[in-house]
């Protein structure tokens, strides 16, 4: 969950739903891609953080903070059966869908090396599979980064816009390199000058129209801290549902 503070208690956005976000921004790009590949890159955009632990509010304390808050997604430790079974699933839709899976947990993952023998042994397995479907699809490897790139891209700036990260006084902010910079890795840059609710501008414009709106569905809780997952899960079920959306504008 990406949890968020509100004047009533907290805003949550599922994680599922940010990557529905993510996908509304890919949507916006100029394909770059054959149909195969583009609906292939639009899938693993959307299903990047599928399979998520399903801890059903059966007791426990898994979707809070120690003080009983509703727990940040970066709160929570590296799950290795959540990272498979996303790999997993993206195997039902192919070889293009899986390897830009992997390389999205090879970026998320790569600097715990180190810390388990059994991540070790995970990314490991993620760089020899990459390193065959790569062979297999006969892409090159500057073809297979510039997609997962923009899949790192719209993943970033649905994170900046979900996490209310736009700065104050309209104070720009990088997203992440051009995906299509052709070596020269154009930093994007996305700033609100207007302030709250008022247009978003990114700078270079990416996108094939010069103004879009993307939304996403948020919950919210009107209290501070719960008992347990279960409480926590059926205030999450019966809270009040509201849809988030942003106008993005060329410069």
């Amino acid at each position: 969950m990406i949890v968020n503070p509100i004047p009533t208690g907290w805003q949550v956005i599922y994680q599922q739903a940010h990557a529905l976000l993510a996908t509304q921004l890919a949507w916006h790009w100029p394909p770059f891609l054959p149909a195969d590949r583009w609906v292939g890159l639009l899938a693993a955009t959307a299903q990047h953080d599928d399979e998520q632990e399903a801890w059903h509010g059966r007791g426990g304390h898994h979707g809070l903070t120690p003080a009983g808050a509703p727990a940040n997604f970066t709160q929570q430790p590296f799950s290795i059966e959540q990272a498979t079974g996303v790999l997993h699933a993206a195997r039902f839709q192919g070889r293009w869908r899986s390897l830009l899976t992997s390389l999205h947990l090879s970026t998320l993952y790569e600097s715990l090396r180190g810390s388990d023998p059994d991540i070790d042994k995970f990314l490991d397995e993620l760089r020899t599979r990459q390193q065959r479907w790569i062979k297999e699809l006969r892409v090159t490897k500057t073809q297979t980064h510039q997609a997962y790139d923009l899949l790192h891209w719209c993943d970033r700036l649905s994170l900046i816009l979900c996490r209310n990260e736009l700065p104050e006084m309209g104070r720009a902010l990088e997203i992440y390199p051009d995906p299509l910079g052709h070596g020269h890795r154009t930093a994007h840059m996305v700033r609100q000058p207007g302030g709250p609710g008022t247009p978003i501008v990114v700078s270079p414009w990416p996108f094939a129209d010069k103004e879009l709106t993307v939304t996403v569905e948020a919950k919210q809780l009107h209290q501070l801290q719960f008992r347990d997952d279960a409480e926590l899960a059926v205030a999450l079920h019966y809270g009040p549902t509201e849809t988030l959306s942003w106008t993005l504008r060329a410069e």
